[in-house]
């Protein structure tokens, strides 16, 4: 069974970049330059209580307690991080304006974008992973799908009579459907939103038959009632689910979509600088707060 997985950044630009991570020391061998200096922003290219911006908010929390410096996080959302991304050039490279960067800036723009206003591997600097989602493709409460089957079973028999939601063109939620869609040989409606609350209203509504997100964002609305999973797009069951089913165990194709976001500095910034920050916020994220 071949295995389609949501596409990664093009490994033969990004390996030697990211492979650094793990040659940053987290130790405080070196000297301790004076920083932070004033606050520190965290620009989000997504609205606010999405994925990567209720890690950011929790990681700006403890950072400040950490720093004695204000850390604020910045949503600046449109066109699957562009808007957010076009600072990169605008900032000094001094390290007091960090940026989440995910699929959608890293991997999939470059390739959509011919004119790009920044440059992935040129302009930014990575820091460390944040982290590895699982999505789960989400239906309302009232849905006329009662499975992955029955969905897919309806695309096949009409083309573009079932609809799903994304973040946008070229956003994870969009290449993960879009992976899905074709690895089952369907063709589906795909209805774009700009922010994460009115994409889930949609979709708890009935008036888009179904989107992906992962579950820490979207517990509240299924704990309510307003969304139903239908299956975890991943090898192996969700451990805090594991009455859902895996996206192949419920009939659909053997696909597994895995979001990421990772912190990213801006290029320049200085070497010392860049040490910090990555044993500073590896540290964050591995604490209970954190991690919680």
């Amino acid at each position: 069974m071949r295995r389609y997985v949501i596409p990664a950044p093009d490994l033969r630009r990004r390996t030697i970049l990211f492979a650094a991570l793990g040659a940053l020391p987290i130790a405080r061998a070196f000297a301790r330059t004076p920083f932070p200096e004033r606050p520190v922003g965290i620009v989000v290219p997504y609205n606010v209580g999405v994925g990567p911006d209720v890690v950011a908010r929790s990681l700006a929390e403890r950072l400040s307690r950490q720093w004695g410096q204000a850390v604020v996080v910045d949503n600046k959302p449109g066109a699957s991080g562009i808007v957010a991304f076009a600072e990169v050039r605008r900032v000094a490279p001094d390290g007091h304006t960090l940026f989440v960067a995910d699929t959608a800036t890293l991997a999939v723009n470059p390739l959509l974008n011919e004119a790009l206003p920044y440059d992935p591997v040129r302009d930014i600097v990575p820091l460390t992973m944040l982290f590895r989602a699982t999505f789960v493709v989400l239906v309302g409460g009232s849905s006329r799908f009662a499975s992955i089957r029955e969905l897919l079973d309806a695309a096949r028999r009409a083309r573009d009579s079932v609809s799903y939601g994304s973040l946008g063109n070229g956003h994870a939620t969009h290449v993960a459907i879009e992976s899905m869609a074709r690895a089952a040989d369907v063709r589906m409606l795909h209805v774009p939103f700009k922010e994460a609350g009115a994409l889930l209203s949609a979709v708890a509504a009935g008036d888009v038959d179904f989107t992906t997100f992962g579950m820490n964002t979207v517990s509240g609305l299924v704990a309510s009632g307003k969304l139903r999973p239908l299956a975890a797009a991943a090898r192996k069951r969700l451990a805090g689910y594991p009455a859902l089913p895996t996206l192949f165990e419920a009939g659909g194709p053997d696909v597994e979509m895995r979001p990421w976001a990772a912190m990213v500095a801006v290029a320049g910034t200085p070497e010392l600088i860049i040490q910090q920050l990555h044993g500073d916020i590896v540290a964050a994220l591995t604490s209970a707060e954190v991690r919680a």
